[in-house]
């Protein structure tokens, strides 16, 4: 959530800060703003709304200068206004500050700043670092900014500016994302990699406490302690198409027809010639693997759902038991976790604060972590003991698609892995789900292929205000995902259910107006599916049902068929998620609704 873009070279900044900022929008905000040293000035700009409102002021009145700041915000200290948007400046006005994070010490830095006459004009936590570089500030930046942050509790992203340092943004961060992107004279800080990739494809990523000095000419970082430290640096393998539309009305739209490939290069090179697979980022032996006698999966929304799949994987093949526990109360659950728990943190971003907490309890605790991330350098990745990596490539729209998949795809590889070390089932039938699993793309790609029943559907139902979806088994975390999705896109209320929990209460919501959604695919729970199917039409509803091809008696029960390839029941998780992501599309397009940025919502969640 929220975009940071810095920028200090030989071009117009107001450019490259626009631009920047415009490909981190899919990170959600409601304000944007830019401060540019100009002609011996600090010139600041803030719109409340979209970016459009900051591009419109700037084109209105010409902003000329070569290094400055922008920001994207979502509010989280303070509402949506003009005075809350970010950069925000100091009482000289000589220093801007933009920051992701949350201070939560701001109420007694605000204090007392106030009392040594200070004066704020915000609501923002913010604010509070600005004034405190101006307090520590005696003429160098870089000096007073690390007096600054040691102040501060919680987290931080920041870029400074300042308007006695001409040539130079300091950049610094704790517990949320920030990189700089390393050009020939001219350098950019920013939130997330798409940003910086117009100029280059070399990044330096901060780690927690480094402060950085950025200038034209180069960067120099110095860690918590104030020791200069050589950068970690890195490059992007992907390139800045990667990361726009191609062709597609939305990124959404894009991201779920890339879902093929996301999960082909997610499984590539996971099996090896001798039959075992492949799963070295798991940084176990054979005898710790077979020591593991409980599985704990942390994660959150999306990714959380993916984590229910993978326990009914874990649990079924290789005989762990497996607990999947929503992030935000991990760490306050007092879990029961020591040296013999794996524990799988899922988080796409690889920055989402709730799960990073969880991987921090874990390990305290002397269990083993993995991270399952999208984002190379992502803090995860340095907080765990192990990383696999989904290979989806960029993923800018909001709502989780490819990201979800490719998880999934992960989750098959280490559940299979964990049975294989354990003996929990034969090899000739660990080889045999591994060939249905690398079937599974082309699935996908023949479930993209049949669109008009989806679209047919989508306008049937694009007015409606509330609907229920329904599974069991393996279906359960694919409706909760397919609930998850509509809502979030197109605002139409969508809850999730195990289909025989609708008796126990929700079946008093079931009217002619409350479309039933149905993940009924082939497994042995079908026939109760078709039971829950006829139970839920006697009290009028209308039902939508995710099937097998070939299942034609399903539509003697349903409005509505969405069909989908056949394949081995605990398996289905993939293609039957693909239909729902396209049903939510099509009606949060005809509903007018911006898919790739729904309300309220952000990408990355660095807040608690």
């Amino acid at each position: 959530m929220c975009g940071i873009v810095g920028y200090v070279g030989p071009r117009q900044a107001s450019d490259v800060l626009l631009g920047g900022l415009a490909r981190l929008e899919y990170r959600g905000y409601d304000s944007a703003g830019v401060a540019i040293i100009a002609d011996e000035d600090l010139s600041v700009v803030r719109r409340v709304g979209k970016l459009a409102n900051l591009k419109d002021a700037i084109a209105e009145s010409p902003v000329s200068g070569s290094v400055g700041v922008g920001h994207t915000r979502w509010a989280t200290h303070g509402r949506p206004t003009e005075d809350n948007a970010h950069p925000h400046v100091d009482c000289t006005g000589k220093i801007a500050v933009v920051h992701n994070g949350i201070i939560e010490n701001y109420a007694e830095l605000r204090e007392e700043l106030a009392r040594t006459g200070h004066i704020l004009r915000s609501e923002t936590d913010t604010e509070t670092i600005a004034h405190l570089v101006e307090g520590y500030f005696d003429g160098d930046l870089a000096d007073a900014v690390s007096h600054a942050v040691k102040r501060l509790e919680g987290s931080y992203a920041i870029g400074v500016v300042h308007l006695d340092n001409p040539d130079t943004i300091i950049a610094a961060r704790k517990d949320s994302p920030l990189i700089i992107g390393v050009g020939r004279g001219e350098n950019v800080v920013a939130s997330d990699i798409p940003a910086v990739l117009e100029y280059t494809r070399e990044v330096v990523v901060l780690h927690d406490g480094d402060v950085a000095v950025v200038t034209a000419d180069g960067v120099v970082v110095r860690d918590e302690l104030g020791a200069v430290v050589e950068p970690e640096m890195m490059h992007v393998e992907w390139d800045l198409e990667a990361a726009e539309k191609g062709g597609y009305e939305d990124f959404m739209l894009k991201e779920i027809f890339e879902q093929p490939t996301a999960i082909r290069e997610t499984l590539r090179g996971r099996m090896g010639q001798d039959g075992q697979l492949q799963l070295s980022e798991l940084d176990m032996t054979a005898e710790e693997i077979s020591a593991i006698d409980r599985v704990f999966i942390v994660a959150c929304g999306t990714s959380y759902h993916a984590g229910v799949v993978a326990k009914a994987l874990i649990e079924g093949w290789a005989r762990i038991p497996v607990e999947v526990e929503v992030s935000s109360e991990f760490r306050y659950a007092d879990p029961i976790v020591d040296d013999e728990t794996l524990v799988v943190a899922i988080t796409q971003s690889g920055e989402t604060a709730d799960t990073l907490a969880g991987v921090r309890e874990a390990r305290e605790r002397g269990a083993k972590v993995m991270a399952i991330t999208n984002v190379v350098g992502s803090r995860v990745t340095r907080e765990s003991d192990g990383v696999v990596y989904t290979h989806a490539g960029p993923e800018i729209g909001v709502a989780a698609t490819k990201t979800f998949t490719a998880q999934m795809a992960a989750l098959y590889v280490l559940a299979l892995k964990l049975t294989q070390v354990k003996g929990m089932l034969p090899q000739e039938r660990i080889e045999a789900i591994w060939e249905e699993l690398v079937r599974i793309p082309d699935i996908v790609e023949a479930v993209l292929e049949d669109l008009e029943p989806i679209e047919h559907c989508a306008q049937t139902y694009k007015d409606v205000c509330s609907s229920l979806f329904l599974g069991r088994g393996i279906g359960v975390p694919v409706a909760m995902e397919g609930a998850l999705k509509l809502k979030e896109i197109s605002y139409i209320h969508a809850e999730a259910y195990a289909a025989g929990e609708m008796k126990h209460g929700p079946i008093a919501l079931i009217t002619e107006d409350v479309p039933v959604v149905v993940v009924a695919t082939q497994g042995h729970t079908y026939e109760k599916v078709v039971s829950n199917i006829q139970e839920v039409r006697a009290r009028g509803a209308q039902v939508i049902a995710v099937a097998t091809h070939g299942d034609d008696d399903i539509r003697r029960h349903a409005e509505h068929v969405l069909h989908v390839p056949a394949t081995a029941e605990m398996l289905t998780a993939i293609p039957a998620t693909v239909p729902l992501q396209l049903l939510a599309y099509y009606i949060a397009k005809l509903r007018g609704c911006n898919v790739d940025q729904p309300r309220n919502l952000a990408k990355s969640v660095t807040v608690e």
